[in-house]
């Protein structure tokens, strides 16, 4: 009989117990798996031990699916549905969401493989119910240019879109690049507008702040090089 690919959440901090972010279904179901395709091998051996499963990591079976992945060889990571569940594993929260693992999930639809989503953290809906910004309309854009130029263009356009559709931007960065991003942002944006960043999630450094562009210059943070997720509304 055909297996289930199972989509199982990671932690999105190392200093968390899974047990602390993962229901016990959840759990359950990462122990008794033994075959995996997960966007970094070493990060998903280290989550599954912490998630104390019984088998030695040696002995699980791993297919890396990353950003890498040619599109031809994803449709072969599902060969061992073919005789029972297979999990599919994020580097940090929900898998298939802002992550390569879209890709099979679609290929598993594709050859009517059963897609089972668990639930688990994801840091775009943690941070968006903690903003205290509009959750009925709402627009993940993922990174935005790495380039300066580019990057501030892309947050005056990002606040325009903002203003006329009345929609909360979500946006990430690179943690070493979170305070060139906190500048343009308070360089670019209106005085008025509102703008929240939350930094390790359910982590023991977890910080989250919700202020305009005026009261973030009256009053700097700085982030610093971790996990951030960035949110405005103008």
């Amino acid at each position: 009989m055909a297996g289930r690919l199972f989509l199982l959440p990671a932690w999105l901090a190392e200093d968390t117990a899974p047990a602390a972010v993962l229901p016990p279904p959840v759990l359950a179901t990462l122990r008794r798996l033994e075959s995996f395709v997960v966007e970094d091998a070493k990060s998903a051996r280290r989550f599954l031990a912490a998630c104390g499963h019984p088998r030695p990591m040696r002995e699980i079976a791993m297919a890396v699916l990353d950003e890498h992945t040619p599109p031809s060889e994803v449709p072969a990571l599902l060969t061992p549905l073919e005789a029972g569940d297979l999990g599919l594993l994020s580097e940090a929260g929900m898998p298939a969401v802002a992550d390569p693992g879209a890709g099979l999930v679609a290929a598993a639809h594709a050859r009517g493989f059963a897609v089972v989503p668990m639930v688990g953290p994801s840091s775009i809906l943690l941070a968006l119910a903690a903003s205290g910004l509009d959750g009925q309309r709402f627009r993940f854009v993922g990174y935005l240019p790495t380039q300066p130029e580019a990057r501030r263009a892309a947050v005056v356009e990002l606040e325009r879109q903002s203003g006329r559709l009345r929609e909360t931007q979500v946006f990430i960065e690179t943690p070493y690049r979170n305070e060139a991003m906190l500048a343009d942002l308070l360089q670019a944006c209106g005085e008025r507008t509102r703008l929240a960043v939350a930094a390790d999630l359910t982590g023991a450094g977890e910080s989250i702040r919700m202020d305009t562009i005026e009261g973030w210059k009256r009053r700097p943070q700085a982030i610093g090089k971790r996990p951030a997720i960035f949110l405005l509304l103008a």
